[in-house]
Order: C-alpha cells, then structure tokens, then sequence
C-alpha cells in the first residue's frame, strides 16, 4: 500500500523481504529475499537507496545506526524508532515528557508482579514483553502470582501495567516531515476482537472535542519531541473518569489509519511517502462526516475472491482492499473501507461486506 501510495509520484521501492511471497513482494518490481536481522544483507540491500523506511519496528536498533554510519538515511531514525521497540524505553520517555501512561514497571518475576499489584489496585495486572509483540501476542493479562509465571518463561524482559478501566480505545496518527511539518488526522475509535483491531471509526464517536485535541497535539508532541519522522499512531485508552492514557507507538502507516486510504484526502501512505523524501505534506481531512473500516481476518473460507461478485453488486461504493496473503484463521488479509453521512448505515455496510469476504456471512 505504501508502493500504491509512491506510484503516481514516480517513485522507485526497492524492497527487503523475508520471502517472495510478501504481500509488498508481489507488486514491488525490485525485491531482494533477505533476513533484516543480518547486518551484511541490510548493508548490501541499502546501497544504492536513497532512503529507508518500514513496514514493522523489528530492524535491529544497532543495525539501522549502522546504516546511518554508512550514509544511508533512515526514516524514522534509530533514535526515534526505538521507543516502538522496546516499551520500556517508550514509558520512561513518556514520563520524562509528562505524556499520561498506565502505571507501570519493569519487573524481574512474579513475585515482582506480586508486589507490583499490591502498590496499585491488586489483580489483575497486564504483562508485556518489552520487545517483539503485536496484535495481542506477548500480552498477558493475569489474576495470580501463578499465572504471572508464564510471560518469565521466555527469558526476556518484562514490563508490568495496570490494568486500565477504559470505555474504549482510540487511536491518534500523525505525519511529520524532516523540516518539522506535521499533520493529524482526526482521532478514531479502534475496536478490538481477541486482541486483534476489527473495526476503526472516523472520526470518534461521540468524542468530546476537547479531549480530541488533547489527543491530537499529545501525538503530535511525541512525534515532535522523539524526532519521528513519516507516520506515527499513538494507541490511547479513553478512560471511565474522563482523560486519555498511552498504550502503545507505532512508526509507520498502521492499521488505524487504513481509513485514510478512501475517507482522507491524502492517506497515510501518501503523506508517509511524503515525510520520508521531505515532501511538503498532503491535507489529512476526511471527504465524509464518517469512514469505517473493517478487517478481513482469514476463516474457513479460503477463497474469498470469489465473494467479489456479491460485495461489489450489492455495494458499488465499497473500497476492497486485499493484501496477496495466504488465508489462516484470524490473520488480516485485507479490509474494507465505507464512507458517507451516516454512521450506522457505512458501519452495516462495512461488517457486512468484510463479513462476506470471511464468508461468516453468505447472504
């Protein structure tokens, strides 16, 4: 999607992939097959780019400012970057910069968790592995000192949270450029399903525009103050008693903004693309009052192409986007996006047609 978005601009990719079978592997004209946690194939892979960016956060740290000694930029930079790395370092930048956060810890086992809860509220407590996990996986959510065990058994390091009463989740993306241009679009609400996003509204729901400012400028902050440059989402609780906390960064095009493919002016891609080659930005508006956007997560029907017939007749102003992958039970392999004056009604629309696609519905 990124590709799509440097197309009518000219712009060349060259692409590191884990196999040929990737989704940005299938249209991307230059692909070399690699392992990005090989210092030698980063640096074979980089010469001759003009720049660097990506589309997850797992890049060594030490191998991106190995780049940078070479020459090679890289957007974001490892300085930035490593606050979507590793989340302890992302809770102590936060709270150096007074950017609200559940309360939290690293803690060294369980009876450290132990006393984690007894400081806070008691059980349950959220455990998370400091690096690597995403979508639900590395999380833990525990109500024992025996459960608590668990998440120690990997040998790595672990961060203990609260765990936060919130009415929902929301999700605030900006864009910022080298030359300190920054844009935001407006804030979502993100719902989740097994630890997996399902749904994004735009704009939020019922959200209070005061709070959604606070969103807006505590992103653009951040993006600001760790030197982000291209797209960052800041994943927010809203809580029970009002105020908005931190949960999670991402430094790139995320899954809460694949609304902005359709329902912005400029998506996420764009203005990403943008931001990486210090390109004046593009203008982030919605073109509705409402988008929705829906996950299609792999079922037990394997071949959803054949679902385009009933999807397309049954709505003309649907936008599907499929992403080339081998259907598995729960993995994304595409979403849909809806956009208009009525929120119940894109909101039917887009669960019905992702529904099809999955084929939980066949009607």
């Amino acid at each position: 999607m990124t590709h799509e978005a440097g197309i009518p601009l000219g712009i060349r990719f060259k692409l590191l992939s884990d196999t040929p079978q990737d989704s940005a592997a299938q249209v991307v004209h230059d692909v070399v097959v690699g392992d990005y946690r090989d210092l030698e194939t980063l640096r074979a892979f980089a010469r001759g780019c003009d720049v660097i960016t990506f589309d997850h956060e797992h890049v060594p740290t030490e191998h991106l400012r190995a780049l940078e000694a070479d020459g090679i930029p890289v957007r974001p930079g490892p300085d930035a970057l490593v606050h979507a790395q590793d989340k302890g370092v992302m809770r102590a930048r936060l709270d150096a910069l007074g950017i609200p956060c559940p309360r939290h810890r690293i803690v060294r086992d369980a009876q450290d968790v132990a006393a984690f809860a007894q400081e806070g509220a008691g059980f349950p407590v959220v455990l998370k592995t400091v690096r690597g996990g995403y979508d639900g996986k590395g999380v833990w959510v525990v109500d024992t000192v025996e459960e608590a065990e668990e998440p120690f058994r990997a040998g790595v390091p672990v961060l203990a949270e609260e765990k936060v009463d919130y009415v929902r989740e929301l999700a605030a993306n900006v864009v910022r450029s080298p030359h300190g241009q920054a844009v935001a679009y407006p804030v979502v609400e993100s719902r989740q399903v097994n630890g997996v996003c399902d749904t994004v509204i735009a704009p939020a729901p019922g959200l209070d525009p005061a709070l959604a400012l606070e969103a807006e400028e505590m992103a653009l902050t951040i993006a600001k103050e760790l030197g982000v440059v291209g797209h960052l989402a800041v994943e927010l609780f809203q809580t029970r008693d009002g105020r908005i906390l931190v949960n999670e960064l991402a430094m790139r095009p995320h899954n809460s903004g694949h609304w902005s493919m359709d329902g912005a002016i400029t998506s996420q891609f764009a203005n990403h693309v943008r931001a990486v080659l210090d390109l004046p930005l593009g203008d982030p508006r919605p073109r509705a009052p409402w988008t929705v956007m829906v996950n299609v997560l792999g079922g037990d029907f394997p071949d959803m192409y054949s679902a385009y017939l009933h999807c397309m007749a049954r709505d003309p102003q649907l936008k599907i986007h499929m992403y080339g992958k081998d259907v598995k039970p729960g993995r994304k392999v595409g979403h849909v996006n809806i956009y208009g004056d009525d929120l119940d009604d894109v909101l039917e629309r887009a669960r019905h047609a992702a529904g099809y696609l999955r084929g939980t519905i066949t009607e």
